[in-house]
């Protein structure tokens, strides 16, 4: 125990000796917690509009007025043929073109229908096609305004209506930031507390003060988790500064309650720490696991869900994804505050985390080999 206890106090006072180690820790939850949320978004705003208004009626000056008007649009051009258009396409000066015909008016009162062309820059084919659905949106609501005016109602209405009332559970306002802070919490936990102890190894590695560990009547189990411990620690502290960023910047409250989120934060450190000391255990420079690192980094956010819906994803993808920890804690994390889940709702993914809490750390144990100087 109190080789334990040596090993740890090393590593605080080692920590609290680098100043850039505490800026990173402190620093990088604060500001990727505020800066993340604002500009990773899924909505498309200011998509750059042209239309070709072959008609010049009153009708399509008036839905030409609505898109305008549309938040998620920008009339760049009223081009008066299609070469200019296709120019302004090549360009990059508009994204989206729309198409009033000729008698657009004419058919809309006479024949009761009419038609507009939509053409969409799908080199980024979530604008185009997020371009396309707003659009479609903005002329079905001028469309329904149109119907309004010409039909004459009746005493009693004889035309078919479905109404749909919809209701948005958990997230009624439907806020990106919910969303998105309790899982980048969940990454950033894993980054300060699992990539950083591993690091830590490693620069131990190159200065050579390892050395004098290896050659210490110590246990390789106590070194290990000598090294784990503070970095645990710091995990902790890093998921509490998340949350006064959450509370302070977006005020965003956990429904599910405090004790849940530092308790499943605490197992999912232990796989987390796992990860890194079993890095560290894999190579002998800085360069090498920071190399390792932005590929770990990587599969975690792209198979993690925390942009892409895991559902969404193919099978293989599906599969693979559920081999990745922070999965399970994005789950959890966006589950306890978003839904307010307590611990017996998230059972599955309590144990998902603690076999990989073993596992790796198991492997990171054997893996480890004491040096002879």
């Amino acid at each position: 125990m109190k080789k334990l206890l040596v090993i740890v106090r090393k590593e605080f006072a080692q920590i609290f000796r680098q100043p850039a180690i505490l800026r990173m820790m402190i620093m990088m939850p604060i500001v990727q917690l505020i800066l993340i949320p604002l500009a990773a978004d899924y909505e498309v705003r200011n998509i750059n509009l042209q239309v070709i208004d072959f008609d010049h009626s009153t009708y399509s000056q008036e839905m030409i007025q609505k898109l305008a008007a549309s938040p998620y649009f920008r009339l760049v051009s009223v081009p008066d043929h299609p070469d200019k258009a296709l120019h302004n396409i090549e360009e990059n000066i508009a994204d989206l073109t729309i198409t009033v015909p000729h008698n657009f008016e004419k058919d809309l009162i006479r024949e009761n229908k009419a038609s507009v062309s939509i053409e969409a820059d799908a080199v980024n084919g979530t604008k185009a096609s997020l371009g396309v659905t707003y659009a479609s949106q903005v002329i079905g609501d001028y469309n329904q305004q149109i119907r309004e005016r010409l039909v004459q109602m009746p005493r009693f209405n004889e035309m078919t209506l479905i109404e749909v009332n919809t209701s948005f559970w958990y997230n009624p306002l439907i806020k990106y930031p919910l969303f998105m802070v309790p899982g980048i919490l969940a990454l950033l936990v894993t980054m300060v507390g699992g990539l950083m102890s591993a690091l830590n190894i490693v620069s131990e590695k190159e200065i050579g003060t390892i050395e004098q560990l290896n050659v210490s009547p110590m246990k390789r189990y106590q070194f290990l988790l000598g090294k784990l411990i503070p970095f645990w620690v710091l995990g902790l502290v890093s998921i509490t500064l998340g949350l006064l960023v959450a509370y302070f910047i977006y005020g965003i409250v956990p429904r599910g309650s405090y004790f849940s989120i530092y308790f499943f934060s605490g197992v999912y450190l232990i796989g987390a720490l796992g990860v890194g000391l079993l890095l560290s255990t894999l190579v002998d420079t800085q360069m090498q696991a920071t190399l390792f690192s932005f590929f770990i980094v990587m599969f975690f956010v792209l198979m993690g869900g925390l942009y892409t819906p895991i559902e969404s994803m193919p099978d293989w993808a599906q599969t693979l994804s559920s081999f990745n920890p922070v999965r399970y804690f994005i789950r959890v994390m966006r589950a306890i505050v978003i839904k307010g889940s307590g611990i017996g709702d998230l059972i599955p993914e309590l144990k998902a985390m603690i076999v990989f809490g073993i596992v790796l750390n198991t492997l990171a144990v054997l893996n480890y080999r004491k040096r002879s100087t």
